[in-house]
């Protein structure tokens, strides 16, 4: 055998052992007569020794030949350390070789295969293969996997049961753009891979799998960014005979229990807040709740008063900073610049200083008077010491200005501990939205969401603000899952279809198999899915998902790797009708 224990279990109870190892050499420490060799694999590190007076001389030669990263087997006794280290398991013990077997050799590796490297991101992920190695990715790869057993575990004895759902698919014209397939047994055809199973899992409630769930690999043709990857894992779930409730308090549950598995405490019943709220209260549809700073809208206490840009807004909004009245005019200008970026797209901003001996101060001192000022910090029920900062403009536009400054702040403050929580649902989102370039509606979540009962009359007088039977969860600012209510009527199937802009012959074309389901007694159904690469990052304490993904993209999209995407033979294309044939 290769191995009678791994490299991270032994300790002073295995004194005078005769073990047996294998890994790769990590680190080597030769002062010639003796030399020591850190062997590492996924489970730890064992310090092998050898020396002139307890080694032969040929296996002290032979240990001369070993270079980082080379794979071999020892064999040898369990010894105490002379010099111990308290930071590992394996620190009191180490392990004096009496046999050397070189597995494998090694070239020199590109980067130190160290937790602290000093390789860069794309050299890391060219050769991912050796970054899996270093503890701070192996560590997420396990601690993800441990994610995935809980996850299972959980729905499992909630009753799910785990299904799988097919990889090629039909293309569809809503959401983002597919990643297509060609089909060489249809020329000119073409499969679509999954942006999510919607639809089989709906037509696995139709079929009486009433609680289904897939941890499952989908794929969106999208820019990227760090919390992006063209293919992504999500928790895919779909329950029949169920209403909203009873959606979001098995998921609230699920999630309750990744959370106390993380943070050690209990967590309560999640709060709930209607999407209007949170887009008046923090200017966008996935708040971070673990600190404060809520929007204030000042419209009535600032307009008037020959401050043109205040009397020319749609909407004067402010959020109060907490004990930051002591911010210099350097600081408060650096913020001003970062607004303006072409990011933010902000014009400026006005600011209101209540100082620590009572008085108030402000930007706009020639237009308002201290005792305006002071209504506008009662209005914030701001103290003294506390800084305000006022936006103006369109009110869709500055309320997202003022959400990304909120972030900011609260980043710089260090209000957004990774290692604090705040889940959250969100609630009550419209049903559609509308395009202007395209004049005609689009679906806020996709074409499948039912109304809200009592919003289904709207459909014929006021689409636009039909509410979605809808909800998102939200953990500390991140969307970590959607889901809604499912339409399961084939009659206001087709009204929704017609809304958005489908004729009768596009949605049968599209979506035929659906609505034939639907003659054949659907259930009511609601389902819901969970980005899982998002949802194991942020409990891990991070929000880029790339390293918890065993083989991520950069973002370009390619794997550096392997170096894909990549040109394929002009036979290949031929035989996929792909080739087109250049006339003169």
């Amino acid at each position: 055998m290769f191995r009678t224990h791994t490299n991270g279990e032994l300790n002073i109870q295995n004194l005078d052992q005769n073990v047996t190892l294998s890994g790769w050499v990590q680190t080597i420490r030769d002062k010639g007569f003796m030399m020591w060799i850190d062997l590492r694999d996924r489970y730890g590190i064992t310090q092998l020794v050898f020396d002139a007076d307890r080694s032969s001389a040929e296996l002290l030669e032979n240990a001369h030949k070993l270079g980082r990263e080379f794979v071999i087997q020892i064999e040898g006794k369990v010894i105490e350390r002379v010099s111990k280290n308290p930071k590992i398991p394996t620190g009191e013990i180490e392990i004096l070789v009496e046999k050397l077997t070189i597995l494998n050799q090694s070239e020199v590796p590109p980067f130190t295969i160290e937790d602290q490297t000093d390789g860069g991101e794309e050299l890391r992920m060219k050769y991912r293969y050796l970054d899996i190695r270093r503890n701070p990715v192996k560590d997420k790869l396990i601690f993800r996997h441990k994610m995935a057993q809980k996850v299972r575990n959980y729905l499992s004895a909630q009753d799910f049961i785990e299904v799988e759902t097919p990889v090629l698919i039909k293309s569809t014209p809503e959401g983002a753009r597919d990643f297509v397939v060609p089909s060489r047994m249809n020329p000119g055809q073409f499969y679509a891979l999954p942006q999510s199973p919607q639809t089989f899992k709906q037509l696995l409630m139709i079929g009486g799998m009433d609680r289904y769930f897939q941890i499952v690999k989908c794929f969106r043709d999208e820019d990227l960014r760090a919390d992006r990857q063209p293919e992504f894992t999500q928790i895919d779930c779909e329950m029949a005979f169920v209403e909203q409730e009873d959606v979001l308090q098995i998921f609230e549950g699920m999630t309750a229990t990744l959370l106390k598995g993380i943070a050690g405490k209990e967590f309560g019943k999640f709060p709930r807040m209607t999407f209007a709220d949170a887009m008046q209260k923090y200017g966008n549809d996935k708040p971070d709740i673990r600190f404060g700073m809520e929007f204030v809208e000042v419209n009535e206490l600032v307009k008037g008063k020959d401050f043109k840009i205040f009397d020319d807004a749609d909407l004067i909004v402010g959020i109060n900073v907490e004990g930051c009245a002591e911010y210099t005019r350097k600081q408060i200008d650096e913020l001003i610049d970062w607004v303006k970026r072409p990011q933010i797209g902000a014009n400026g901003m006005i600011w209101i200083k209540f100082q620590n001996d009572g008085t108030v101060t402000s930007s706009v001192n020639k237009f308002y008077n201290e005792e305006d000022l002071k209504k506008i910090t009662e209005k914030f029920g701001a103290k003294a010491g506390d800084l305000i900062f006022l936006m103006s403009g369109n009110e869709n536009k500055v309320r997202a200005q003022l959400s990304a400054l909120r972030m900011e702040l609260g980043n710089r403050l260090g209000l957004r501990n990774p290692k604090e929580f705040a889940p959250l649902w969100v609630i009550d989102f419209p049903l559609l939205e509308w395009d202007e370039e395209t004049n005609r509606y689009h679906a806020m979540h996709h074409p499948f969401t039912s109304p809200k009962p009592e919003d289904v009359h709207l459909l014929k007088t006021d689409p636009g603000k039909a509410r979605a039977n809808a909800y998102d969860l939200i953990l500390n600012g991140n969307e970590i899952g959607g889901g809604s209510v499912r339409i399961f009527d084939k009659d206001l199937q087709a009204k929704m279809f017609n809304l958005l802009g489908f004729t009768k012959e596009d949605a049968e074309a599209q979506f035929g198999f659906l609505m034939n389901a639907f003659q054949y007694g659907a259930p009511p159904h609601a389902g819901l899915a969970l980005g899982f690469d998002r949802l194991v990052a942020i409990l891990d304490g991070n929000e880029v998902i790339r390293d918890y993904i065993a083989f991520p993209k950069n973002n370009s999209g390619r794997d550096v790797m392997i170096d894909a995407p990549s040109p394929i033979a002009d036979e290949q294309l031929t035989e996929l009708a792909l080739k087109v044939e250049l006339k003169d």
